[in-house]
Parts: C-alpha cells; sequence; structure tokens
C-alpha cells in the first residue's frame, strides 16, 4: 500500500436543516408574545402583536382571543376611538361569544362613554346600546349618557332600579338628573339602620330594620324625641318611601332628648 497517496479529506459540514413552524406554532407564537407583552403593560407593542397575528393568520383558532385581546389592549393603552372600532369588529366577527361578546359590549360602552362629550360617534353608540338585547349594557350605556343628562335613558335607569347590583347608581343618576325615582317595591338588600345612643355609654344600641318594618322605629323614639320629629316635620308614617327613594348612607333624622340620640340611616 502506498502510504503517499494517503491524502486527509476535510469532513464534509452539512448546514443546519431549516426549521419551519407550522402555522399554528406560528400563530402560537406570535399569541404568547402579544400575551406576554400585554402583561408587562407593554399595549402598543402587543397591539401590533395581535395585529400581525390577525394579518398573517386569519383562521388561527387564536384569532377569536386576539381580536379580543387586541380591543382590549387598545382600551388599555387609552385609544378609545380605536378600542370601540376593534370591540365593534369583534362583535361583528364571533357574534356567537356569550362571555367575551359581553365584555366587548360593556367596555366598549366605557369607552364611548369616555369619548362622548368629543365624538359623536361615541354618542350615537350610546345611545343604540339603550336597546340592547342585555340589560346590563342597557343600563351601563344609561349611566354614561344621564352624565350628559339625556332624558333618553330615564326608562332604562327606572328599570335599573329593580336590578340589585346597578339599583344605587341608578337612582343616583336619576337623582342627578332631576327625576324621582319610582322604585316598584321594597329594593332588596335595603334596611334602615337605627342607632341610638344613651349618655354615659361608650356603644351605641345598632337595629337593622327591613324597610317593611320602618313604622317600628317609633318603637326607639322617647316621648320628647316623638315630639321634636313632629315639630321637625319627620313622617314616621312615610319613612319607607324616604329610604326607597334615597341614595344609601342617607341620614333620615337625628333627634336628642338630653339622655340620648337617635340616629336612622338608609343602609
Amino acid at each position: 500500500m502506498n502510504m503517499g497517496l494517503l491524502m486527509v479529506i476535510p469532513a464534509l459540514v452539512l448546514p443546519a436543516p431549516l426549521v419551519v413552524l407550522a402555522p399554528d406554532n406560528a400563530a402560537e407564537a406570535l399569541f404568547r408574545q402579544a400575551r406576554d407583552l400585554r402583561y408587562a403593560q407593554r399595549w402598543f407593542e402587543a397591539t401590533q402583536a395581535y395585529r400581525t397575528l390577525l394579518r398573517e393568520f386569519p383562521s388561527s383558532p387564536r384569532a377569536i382571543d386576539a381580536r379580543y385581546w387586541l380591543a382590549s389592549s387598545l382600551e388599555q393603552d387609552q385609544r378609545w376611538d380605536e378600542a370601540a372600532e376593534a370591540y365593534t369588529e369583534f362583535l361583528a366577527k364571533y357574534p356567537d361569544q356569550r362571555m367575551l361578546g359581553k365584555e366587548a359590549r360593556l367596555n366598549r360602552v366605557r369607552c364611548w362613554g369616555i369619548r362622548q362629550w368629543d365624538s359623536p360617534t361615541a354618542t350615537a353608540g350610546l345611545a343604540s346600546s339603550l336597546s340592547d338585547e342585555r340589560e346590563e349594557v342597557r343600563i351601563a350605556a344609561a349611566l354614561q349618557l344621564a352624565k350628559h343628562r339625556d332624558t333618553r335613558v330615564l326608562p332604562v335607569l327606572q328599570a335599573g332600579l329593580r336590578v340589585d347590583v346597578s339599583s344605587e347608581a341608578c337612582r343616583l343618576a336619576l337623582l342627578s338628573m332631576g327625576a324621582q325615582p319610582q322604585a316598584a317595591g321594597p329594593a332588596q338588600g335595603r334596611f334602615l339602620v337605627v342607632r341610638v345612643k344613651e349618655r354615659g355609654k361608650a356603644e351605641a344600641l345598632t337595629v337593622r330594620l327591613a324597610l317593611g318594618l320602618a313604622r317600628a322605629v317609633g318603637g326607639y323614639l322617647s316621648d320628647e324625641q316623638l315630639r321634636q320629629a313632629k315639630k321637625k316635620g319627620v313622617d314616621l308614617e312615610r319613612l319607607m318611601d324616604q329610604a326607597l327613594n334615597a341614595p344609601k348612607g342617607t341620614e333620615l333624622f337625628s333627634l336628642d332628648d338630653g339622655k340620648s340620640t337617635v340616629t336612622v340611616t338608609v343602609e
């Protein structure tokens, strides 16, 4: 064997294979990037990532969530008009989304409420929401327009008095507009709170009465306090009506006979 013929042949180095992400994997990577940017409150960059995902992968399973979170990120970035438009696009493309659909409607109302002073489009959007199929959306829109003293909201606010979570806000909105709240019956969760503070005692006696027992308040008053109530024009027979039409925290009256002070509030 001729050793002189031996040659050193360099090893053949092949390039690393190019890894191409499948469309679903690429969309998922973009979605996670946008989500991380959103968690970091980098709203502008998050919106760019969501828009890239929607542009390049419109049929991705992540498109529904991406479109909603795009609108939410725009809202967090205080780009109110863009956010309202993005929520509208989400609702138009995905009308069957129940939970996200409700949130999108409520968030859009909030954006319009902020812009209603300067944007006729926002005011028109709020007005259209007064006839939304969801009661909470109608009430939210009415509360926003009430800031503008828009009388179109009165029927919605009156109806909102029957909804526990919005009853107090609707009552205050009606009063701010000079309208009398027309409660259909005793409001749930409302009580008359009677506090009797006797001289020389550190603690006051506190009694919570259901509105239907409003007349029982007189039993906590002394004869002198009853005379004071009459002199001050306190109508003990109409306490329930007063409590229904007064904001929570309202003090209806306070009477002092020198031995004790009785204070009645709505809570």
